[in-house]
């Protein structure tokens, strides 16, 4: 029997699910357990096709030893007889010929009365946990990401002043996990949790999906979906729509005003799609090249496909930043990709984000990307890369308060991705406020201990505070577990060349030299180090090689405290102008 407690009304008559009940113009119609719970079921799902197999596991479950094709054609026939419906012209019930059935009339459904343990007065936080994969395939991870993903993009456009969804990132934790729900729900701070299965029975994929309150694991809702492996497409936009309605139901006092179409029709395309989103998420030069590769694919199939050509430009964006791509390589490339992804679809959250992303990276038109960041969250409030860069960028134009604002929320929503602590961690060190930079930063640590940047951003801050060891230790790790990222190596220059160490940070300056010969090495590592050792000629000349190359890291000149002895000389007050940093009047640089 489902869980649900709403009413449901189609023609003459009522369903009212929590007295389980049919009525008929306000009169009950008798009808016995089985074949109200097929009816219950056909309308929750209504417009969907309800196979065989899922009324023979909702009645029976799997391990039945009756017959049970009889069991569903009587109980389907005692449906028909009381909604005085036909089978060869159906008004409410159609049947699918070999598959199942369907609903098929207009439902409106009243009365639909929340959850009793929604807290009323503040928002309710739901967290869709990672597909579990029990296909037997490998190969079918990246489809189990795929789904967790879309069905949080789908869910978290219901209702975002009421219902917060909890990103994707923070969710993958929990991947694998043997924490109980009730333990999940308390670390994440969710009241609702979304925990769902993909497996491969007899040739077919079979998706089953339960919404579960946290506080005492009573099951809430819970629907299977079947489907050819070929058909992945049509299960996704099925499932993430289907869960994102029964959430609406049970947990929204608003109506679903309606999903934005983010998908391709063309089913390889959204394979390679989501093979392309696994590999960026991996966040390593190597993975970055196959997403590319997958988002590139996934174009070539629909070249309107908004999605694929968001995630090519903020992998090509992205790689100047963290993998030492080379700047005026992957800008043209990034900056093509965004346009297209508006072109394609300007209603997207991610399209709009990504525009923002390359104004602020490349461009240099921080006031473009601002509004860019600012139309991606109002087309998708719970979208946590645009809380957090717009949170960055605001900061580099000195606008703290509201930068934590937006960082703040970014971590709400993600509160274990690790990106969040560690960029909060920069505002804060720009802000000069530095045993919070601190704090942020060993939180990052603590989520992922792994995480290079989170130790990038504890050495400057140490450095600051003058715990010039615990500094050196956080920047060696974060240079180890980076590959060499210039920026971890080139800091811990400065911090050498800062306390005296000018021979130790020399010997940094060579080994930046050597691997600039072998691939790009940032202009601005080799300043970064010459700052420290106060050689202001050698500063200069860098920084002119780094806008020439349109090195990205210059964005850290605005209010980056390493920055500071050099505010007053006329040539670095230049280079801002020149950069156009300094175009906004509202800008508070020091």
């Amino acid at each position: 029997m489902s869980n649900s407690r709403e009413k449901f009304r189609f023609g003459h008559f009522e369903l009212d699910v929590a007295a389980y009940e049919l009525r008929r113009n306000g009169r009950p119609i008798r009808l016995e357990r089985q074949p109200m719970d097929v009816l219950i079921m056909l309308v929750e799902r209504r417009g969907l096709l309800v196979s065989r197999e899922d009324i023979v596991d909702r009645l029976w479950g799997k391990d039945v030893f009756v017959d049970v094709e009889t069991g569903v054609h009587t109980a389907i026939r005692k449906i028909r007889q009381a909604l005085r419906d036909s089978r060869e012209e159906p008004v409410f019930v159609e049947t699918v010929t070999g598959k199942g059935y369907r609903f098929i009339a207009e439902v409106e459904a009243i009365s639909a009365a929340p959850d009793p343990g929604l807290p009323l007065s503040s928002r309710v936080t739901l967290a869709v946990l990672p597909f579990e994969d029990f296909s037997g395939d490998g190969d079918r991870e990246y489809l189990a990401d795929g789904l967790a993903e879309e069905t949080i993009a789908s869910v978290g456009q219901i209702d975002p002043e009421h219902v917060s969804v909890i990103g994707r990132t923070s969710i993958m934790v929990y991947k694998r996990t043997t924490k109980s729900l009730a333990e999940i729900g308390r670390e994440l701070g969710a009241h609702y949790l979304l925990e769902s299965s993909l497996r491969a029975e007899g040739g077919r994929l079979r998706v089953t999906s339960k919404l579960i309150r946290a506080r005492d694991q009573v099951q809430v809702w819970s629907a299977v979906y079947d489907r050819e492996p070929s058909s992945m497409l049509e299960l996704q936009r099925e499932l993430s729509a289907a869960i994102a309605e029964q959430v609406r139901f049970r947990l929204s006092p608003n109506r679903l005003s309606g999903l934005v179409r983010r998908q391709t029709h063309n089913a390889d395309a959204y394979d390679s799609y989501l093979r392309g989103r696994y590999f960026e998420n991996r966040r390593s030069p190597d993975s970055n090249a196959r997403a590319v590769q997958q988002y590139e694919h996934a174009i070539a199939l629909d070249p309107n496909y908004a999605l694929a050509w968001s995630g090519l430009a903020f992998t090509y964006s992205s790689s100047a930043m963290n993998s030492d791509a080379r700047p005026l390589e992957v800008w043209p490339r990034a900056r093509d990709a965004a346009v297209q992804a508006v072109r394609a679809n300007p209603n997207l959250a991610e399209s709009q984000f990504v525009v923002g992303y390359v104004n602020w990276l490349f461009d240099w038109d921080w006031k473009a990307a601002e509004a860019g960041f600012r139309i991606a969250i109002s087309l998708d409030p719970g979208n946590a890369s645009a809380h957090r860069t717009l949170g960055h960028a605001l900061s580099q134009t000195g606008r703290h308060n509201e930068a934590e604002s937006e960082m703040r929320r970014a971590r709400e929503i993600e509160p274990l991705e690790a990106i969040n602590h560690a960029l909060s961690s920069q505002v804060a060190f720009q802000t000069r406020q530095y045993s919070a930079a601190v704090e942020h930063a060993r939180r990052t640590t603590r989520v992922d201990s792994e995480f290079w940047i989170g130790y990038m951003q504890l050495g400057q801050a140490y450095a600051q505070l003058g715990n010039t060891d615990l500094a050196l230790e956080a920047l060696t790790d974060a240079a180890r577990l980076s590959g060499g990222n210039s920026k971890a190596v080139s800091l811990r220059g400065y911090v050498l060349a800062q306390t005296g160490r000018a021979s130790e940070a020399r010997e940094v300056l060579k080994r930046l030299e050597a691997l600039s010969r072998e691939r790009y090495g940032p202009p601005y590592a080799m300043a970064i180090v010459h700052a420290g050792l106060g050689e202001r000629e050698a500063v200069f000349d860098w920084l002119d090689k780094a806008y020439a190359a349109r090195d990205v890291h210059l964005i850290f000149l605005t209010v980056d405290p390493k920055w500071d002895p050099y505010r007053g000389d006329s040539r670095f007050e230049a280079l801002l102008a020149r950069c156009g940093f300094t175009r906004n009047t509202s800008l508070s640089l020091q």
